[in-house]
């Protein structure tokens, strides 16, 4: 893993695979970190793999927030500029969902094709947001609830519980109210229903966070996308379901061509 120095801040990043392959970008989620990828990197060997870490979250900086949508977009297309990645496939979960969407209408230089998982085009309504973030910055998250809407309804007795842990743990609260206030007012319905590029929508079939009928949604609004359910699956199917998970993507990036 590597710190990318930035002119206004540095980002964790790791950069693995063969030099000149097909590149893969992955984007994780509120209060997570690239670690959520872990169990999923053997199915990409062959392919030049982005992970980061989102600005306050993992080892990355934690600037004050809140943090703009923008910046977090910014951030990406900065990191893959840094990496000369082009023509990639980038992959977003939940709120990575979101900036990978803002990417892909931005710079589509850069991203070829989309990979949503436990996303939408955006996330609860201002005002619950606020609630959210008054809540974060005076005690900050509730890991039990955040693991419970991760993990979904057998959370407590999850293998991946103690990875989920650590990385919500990690999370400074910079990170957390930033990149919370970011998606609070995200709203992408518009700008995403104008993409054109190769999408695939995976949604777990047990999703407390994004219920797989919004993630359906998500699909139906891009055009000639697919849609994939991973049964028994939650929020973060690359861990609870890696097989699955990997086998739906591998898939998929052979479909394109993007092997």
């Amino acid at each position: 893993m590597t710190l990318v120095w930035l002119e206004d801040l540095r980002l964790n990043a790791d950069l693995s695979g063969p030099e000149g392959a097909s590149p893969v970008v992955l984007i994780h989620g509120l209060g997570l970190d690239l670690r959520v990828w872990e169990a999923l990197m053997p199915a990409l060997v062959h392919h030049r793999v982005l992970r980061l870490d989102l600005r306050g979250h993992g080892a990355s900086d934690a600037p004050p927030p809140p943090y703009g949508m923008g910046s977090l977009i910014r951030d990406v297309e900065r990191l893959m500029t840094h990496f000369a990645l082009k023509d990639a496939v980038v992959v977003g979960l939940g709120e990575g969902g979101l900036v990978a969407q803002g990417l892909a209408v931005k710079r589509l230089d850069l991203v070829r094709a989309l990979v949503l998982t436990g996303s939408a085009t955006r996330f609860g309504n201002p005002t619950l947001w606020q609630a959210r973030l008054a809540s974060l910055a005076e005690q900050g998250p509730d890991l039990e609830a955040e693991c419970a809407a991760l993990l979904g309804p057998r959370w407590r007795v999850s293998p991946a519980l103690d990875a989920v842990r650590v990385m919500l743990a990690r999370t400074r609260p910079e990170g957390w109210q930033g990149v919370a206030a970011a998606t609070a007012t995200a709203d992408f319905y518009q700008t995403t229903a104008t993409l054109r590029l190769p999408t695939l929508v995976l949604a777990g079939s047990e999703d407390r966070k994004c219920p797989a009928d919004m993630q359906r949604e998500l699909a139906d609004l891009v055009a000639g996308s697919g849609f994939h359910i991973l049964r028994g699956g939650g929020h973060l199917s690359m861990l609870t379901h890696p097989d699955a998970f990997a086998e739906a993507l591998t898939s998929f990036l052979t479909r394109i061509a993007h092997d």
